[in-house]
């Protein structure tokens, strides 16, 4: 059976590439266009793995990986964050925030995916 995943960034381009690179590779994928956006698909729906922007409006990557951690149904679902900031500290905020992975903008689809699978796994 094959992982559902949330792809939530407020680039349209990036959403459409996450979904394209992860379909390619046996993933179902659905997409949203923030943080909030987010939230509410996961209230109707059930996903294996969420991969977020950083910074996005609404609600932005680190602060819905705090919501998701609260609620027990997503407490242990894998989290990668995604941001073209390289700087360590905002990794280190994502990470205290409970995310399981980082990447870093731009990235190649075989990067991603190999990440994905790691976490996933």
């Amino acid at each position: 059976m094959s992982k559902r995943v949330l792809a939530v960034d407020d680039s349209k381009t990036m959403r459409d590439m996450i979904a394209f690179a992860l379909r390619a590779a046996g993933f179902l994928v659905e997409a949203a266009e923030d943080g909030e956006a987010a939230l509410g698909k996961l209230a109707t729906a059930s996903f294996d793995l969420i991969i977020t922007d950083l910074n996005m409006p609404k609600l932005d990557g680190v602060a819905l990986t705090r919501r998701v951690r609260a609620m027990s149904r997503y407490r242990d679902i894998p989290i990668v964050i995604l941001s073209s900031e390289s700087d360590g500290a905002n990794e280190a905020v994502g990470g205290a925030a409970g995310a399981d992975g980082w990447l870093i903008k731009p990235f190649s689809p075989e990067q991603l995916v190999g990440l994905v699978q790691r976490v996933c796994s």
